[in-house]
């Protein structure tokens, strides 16, 4: 069946209740990550959580009904959970819903397919599944969305709180759900006894990360300069600002590049493209030379890696913060 967002948050906060599976497509896969959490929460303490991948789901499309259906060794509780699906899965998925059992939800997150396609079709058309499509959040639906997950916490939010943790987040569903989390911590705040949070707060938990942090970073990558990579870093180091922030805003500058070295290729001057591309004027130069350093393949093998990187980070929660700060030296140090 299609979800609402409302009707999907109800499922997962029973646990999952008679729901076999939960579709979650669309390009917002933090955001899918983040609904897979709340069913580990909503499940109770000492949930398993059994991961598969999709080539194991494409190689043995039964195994996916098997784990639903079978039993945790400690006898807890347990969900399956398969990130970054295709329609490789599809067999897998059918097998799941046309068994005579399951007992274990399961939640698989599919970025890339095609709401036209077989899974969303299989999803939408089985009473014991939810698809549910997830897009990131934007500008006020982004603020309404961290307001709500704040009053879920007991949290009131003062006056330009909720769009600090936006921009903090960039947009970035599961870090909004952290932050908004820590406050509540720091506040001691809940349901039964909610609290005020303003900007101070905020600034104590150290949730502000502003783009003058996060430029020095992404600049040092595009210009390959290791030192200066480190030391962009370095203040980060004993922090839990998420690097999911500036992964992001190294993605687009890559992406920028792409789009200008492909007219550079074309045979239009870099001063005439930095220009067209409205560069600003102080960047100009080292825009110019990362046009001359970098050429489309390697932009677009870069921009790769950082998604992959992305993902990484989300899939491997406190480990990828170390993850993270390895590809980024990676990248810096190739020529």
């Amino acid at each position: 069946m299609k979800a609402s967002q409302a009707q999907l948050i109800a499922a997962l906060d029973r646990g999952g209740g008679d729901i076999r599976l939960f579709l979650l497509h669309g390009p917002d896969e933090a955001g899918a990550l983040a609904f897979a959490a709340r069913l580990a929460r909503a499940m109770g303490d000492g949930v398993e959580r059994v991961d598969l991948e999709p080539g194991q789901l494409r190689s043995d499309p039964a195994k996916l009904a098997d784990e639903a259906a079978s039993m945790s060794l400690f006898g807890e509780r347990r969900f399956i959970r398969v990130a970054g699906a295709g329609e490789e899965s599809g067999d897998a998925v059918e097998a799941l819903l046309e068994a005579p059992s399951a007992g274990n939800p399961v939640i698989i997150t599919a970025p890339t397919i095609k709401a036209t396609g077989r899974l969303v079709k299989l999803a939408l058309a089985a009473d014991r599944a939810m698809s549910f499509a997830c897009y990131p959040p934007e500008g006020n639906n982004a603020e309404s969305l961290v307001t709500s997950m704040a009053r879920e916490q007991g949290l009131r939010l003062g006056a330009g709180v909720a769009a600090r943790i936006v921009r903090a987040s960039d947009g970035d569903r599961a870090i909004m759900a952290s932050e908004v989390e820590k406050l509540a911590l720091y506040l001691d705040a809940g349901v039964d006894h909610p609290r005020d949070a303003s900007a101070a707060d905020l600034a104590e938990i150290g949730a502000d990360l502003d783009e003058g942090e996060i430029s020095p970073i992404v600049e040092a990558v595009i210009a390959g300069d290791a030192p200066a990579l480190i030391a962009a870093l370095r203040p980060m180091q004993g922090s839990d600002a998420s690097p999911i922030p500036w992964l992001r805003a190294l993605a687009r500058r890559l992406a920028n590049l792409a789009e200008m070295r492909t007219a550079v290729d074309a045979g239009e001057g870099a001063g005439q493209v930095v220009k067209r591309f409205r560069v600003f004027w102080r960047e100009e130069g080292a825009t110019i030379a990362a046009l001359q350093r970098w050429n489309v393949h390697r932009l677009t093998r870069a921009l790769d890696i950082v998604r992959e990187t992305e993902r990484e980070v989300m899939a491997r929660g406190a480990a990828g913060r170390t993850i993270a700060d390895q590809q980024l030296l990676t990248l810096t140090r190739r020529r």
